[in-house]
């Protein structure tokens, strides 16, 4: 069949306004799907229900109301004649040289067309050769072949600048390695060359016109200097003055004659020494693009500023590249110093209440753009009578009034925009520019009905690092915890008449619930090329390594008591008699999240997660923030959030969800199927989740001498029950399974899902039929 260029018609004569598109087809595209395709034309069907060919709700609503609904989708000959261009195009560009397509409209029932685009690929064409010419020479004579070498085109060696390809033609794949010479120019001194710098020479084998050979010419230009730099720092005010001014000629900023010329105004409060500092290149060095790159992006990180301007001028101008050296400009502005926020807030929980909170925000504290935030936060909340009676076992033996309780804390938090001792040496490398150092402290007191927190005092040392778009890196070298309680005894009471005195559940929740102090050191890698929002494609891995217990052990063995590991500390706050008990651990995690497109809106996602944590030393257990949990929205759904395991123990058996393993495997399908409704797109989903966690080899239950021969023999079972084995733990699986709705606005996700229990670790197979529902911000995973 012969490409015309214009859309055939078999069936349908005169004007097509009123024919509506009910069906779409691609024949003959064995080496493409048909989903690629439908994302190149514009000639489209109504919108179909769930994917359903034909089934299109919204249409069928408009027809019989004329109003509401979505209109047709009515033929355009125009549109179809662009689609075939399209088509062809993208044929070609990914090896299909003497691709053809045309089209054929068949009106199947009065008004209703069925429009067919008929592809002929042909053979498809391939690149025997890759060679280059034009490079220009430098001092290192190896710098240009192992640039050649390093390309994703280039394979074996044929001579200097020849190397063999033998892959199909992909045009995508040409423009990339354009690409990536200009970079390697504009980084080498040669800042003018453009895109027509690099042309793409195609030779075909006379002797089979399906092979080819491509040549890259490259016509580099002339080589470039940093000239002299210019920075302009304004104040947060509309009016500009730049009174205090310098001049900056030092071999460690600058090369020969070259200079710094640096002005800003005082409202900006802020030292000459932060902008010398964030520049990476030197005026009078050979012209690096991404040194000057990476110095615009070194200033957008210190998060007390904005850039105006910038630019390779000394106006912001464009570059003049009729001279050797280029001036660069920056025009800065600095953001408000100060800012406060107040917020007021309802509460209720066992009764009515309110808070209130402040916090102040210093940006740029000492010049150096530092960022400090103080906020202080604090609630109230009247609990009648009548519900401390309910809520209280031992209330009903007398008399008992309402009352206030109370909560209170304060935090701070002291921001570098910087890594400091000791990594300070890191800082000029490029993959540890974009960096954060954190000082986190807080401070909670709270007063409730049946538990008080006399104080519970957190220290965080954190360093982040953004080492590219892809990955990151947090280091927390300090995360302190001193939480010092008071149980009060109605919650003693409470634990003994539901567990009994000498039972193990009750020295068990009193052994978590006690004050203690507890210390992390911990790292976390991130990896990450996907929409955090979307989540429709790429990927997210997580994998953290922790060891904890380690200060106040130290502390204990080296201070403290220095000749005898007491196992707890005395107490910190002098108006406590509490001592704080301590843990030691190691605890490891992975989680890995792929997202595949499977159609035009339609995505298939999976996760994997591994949690190991493992008490050492004479500890036996973790503390309680340090445990792993499973159940909820976010987890195994069809189980509330810390309702399952560990292991196959009732819910109503476990006094403290959470153990030191934990496996993870969630899987779920979406699909697009209302777009652009209530200014979002609503979006179905099926999913299942499987999981559990698990005691470790080193848990053991608290028990004394009065301990019966009952309790510690229903010890012995739910340790049993909640211990991994690996000849059990396949059968100690849970699974939820069901369906869901997500409405996806550009920023934000809500979600509702549907979930049965596939596998009751109780019940067992298919056999609880209750249906339970769960509503998330953002997807799952």
């Amino acid at each position: 069949m012969t490409n015309t260029g214009q859309a055939q018609n078999s069936s349908v004569s005169g004007d097509t306004t009123d024919h509506v598109v009910r069906v779409i087809r691609f024949v003959g595209n064995d080496n493409i799907k048909d989903n690629t395709l439908e994302t190149l034309i514009r000639t489209q069907t109504n919108r179909e229900f769930l994917g359903i060919p034909r089934f299109t709700p919204w249409y069928f609503i408009w027809k019989l109301t004329k109003k509401f609904g979505e209109p047709p989708s009515f033929l355009n000959r125009e549109t179809v004649a662009n689609d075939i261009e399209r088509i062809q195009r993208y044929y070609r560009s990914v090896g299909f040289l003497k691709a053809s397509v045309d089209t054929n409209i068949v009106e199947f029932k009065k008004n209703r067309v069925e429009v067919s685009f008929l592809i002929n690929e042909g053979e498809p064409s391939t690149i025997q050769t890759v060679a280059y010419t034009g490079m220009p020479s430098f001092e290192d004579s190896t710098r240009v072949p192992e640039f050649y070498d390093d390309s994703p085109l280039t394979r074996e060696r044929i001579d200097d600048t020849t190397y063999s390809h033998n892959r199909r033609y992909s045009e995508n794949a040409l423009t990339q390695e354009r690409a990536r010479i200009i970079t390697f120019l504009k980084n080498n001194g040669y800042a003018a060359v453009q895109n027509d710098s690099i042309s793409v020479l195609m030779r075909r084998d006379p002797q089979n016109k399906h092979q080819m050979d491509a040549l890259f010419t490259i016509n580099p230009g002339r080589k470039y200097t940093f000239g002299d730099l210019h920075i302009s720092l304004a104040g947060p005010g509309d009016s500009v003055s730049y009174s205090q001014q310098d001049t900056v000629q030092r071999p460690e900023l600058t090369t020969d004659e070259n200079k710094m010329y640096l002005q800003k105004e005082p409202s900006a409060q802020t030292n000459f020494s932060l902008l010398t500092d964030q520049i990476l290149f030197k005026p009078g060095d050979t012209f690096d693009n991404s040194l000057y790159i990476r110095t615009v992006n070194e200033f957008q990180n210190l998060g007390m500023l904005s850039i105006q301007q910038f630019g390779l001028s000394e106006d912001g101008s464009l570059p003049d590249y009729s001279k050797e050296e280029l001036p660069v400009m920056f025009s800065l502005k600095s953001l408000p110093k100060h800012s406060i926020n107040v917020n007021v807030f309802g509460m209720r929980r066992y009764g009515y209440g309110s808070g209130a909170g402040l916090t102040y925000t210093n940006n740029n504290l000492f010049g150096k753009a530092e960022n400090l935030q103080l906020s202080l936060n604090g609630s109230f909340e009247y609990v009648s009578s009548e519900t401390i009676r309910d809520i209280a076992p031992d209330s009903a033996s007398g008399p008992v009034e309402g009352g206030f309780f109370q909560n209170f804390d304060a935090r701070a938090e002291y921001t570098l925009p910087r890594l400091i001792f000791p990594f300070v040496f890191l800082d000029d490398n490029a993959s540890f520019s974009n960096s954060r150092t954190r000082y986190g402290l807080s401070f909670t007191r709270s007063d409730q009905l049946l538990f008080d927190i006399n104080s519970d005092i957190r220290f965080n040392l954190r360093y982040e690092v953004n080492h590219n778009n892809r990955f990151s890196s947090y280091l927390d070298l300090i995360e302190l915890d001193l939480l010092d309680t008071n149980p009060s005894t109605q919650f003693r009471q409470s634990l003994k008449e539901k567990f009994g005195e000498n039972s193990f559940e009750y020295q068990r929740i009193l052994e978590d619930f006690r004050p203690q102090v507890s210390s992390i050191l911990r790292y976390t890698f991130q990896s990450k090329r996907t929409d955090l929002i979307k989540r429709n494609y790429g990927y997210f891995s997580e994998y953290s390594a922790a060891v904890g217990g380690n200060i106040p052990y130290l502390a204990d063995r080296l201070i403290v008591t220095p000749d005898t590991l007491e196992g707890n500390l005395p107490p910190i706050i002098p108006s406590s008699q509490n001592s704080l008990a301590y843990s030691r651990f190691l605890k490891g995690t992975a989680d890995y999240r792929r997202y595949i497109p499977i159609s035009n809106h339609g995505v298939f996602a999976y996760r994997g997660f591994l949690g190991l944590a493992l008490p050492y030393g004479k500890s036996n257990s973790l503390p309680l923030n340090q445990r792993f949990y499973a159940g909820g929205t976010n987890d195994i759904r069809g189980w509330n959030i810390y309702s399952l395991g560990p292991g196959s123990i009732p819910l109503d058996e476990v006094t403290i969800s959470g153990g030191e393993i934990k496996l993870l495997a969630q899987t779920e399908v979406r699909q697009r199927f209302i777009s652009n409704f209530l200014s979002s797109n609503w979006v179905a989903a099926l999913f299942a989740d499987a999981g559990n966690i698990w005691y470790g080899p080193r848990t053991e239950f608290p028990s004394t001498s009065q301990s019966s021969a009952e309790t510690v023999a229903n010890q012995r079972r739910l340790l049993e029950m909640g211990k991994f084995k690996f000849d059990q733990f396949y059968n100690q699986i849970a699974v939820g399974s069901g369906a869901g709705l997500r409405i996806d606005w550009e920023y934000i996700v809500i979600r509702f899902d549907f979930a049965f229990r596939i596998h009751d670790l109780q019940q067992g197979w298919f056999n609880n039929k209750k249906l339970y529902f769960s509503f998330g911000i953002g997807h799952s995973f």
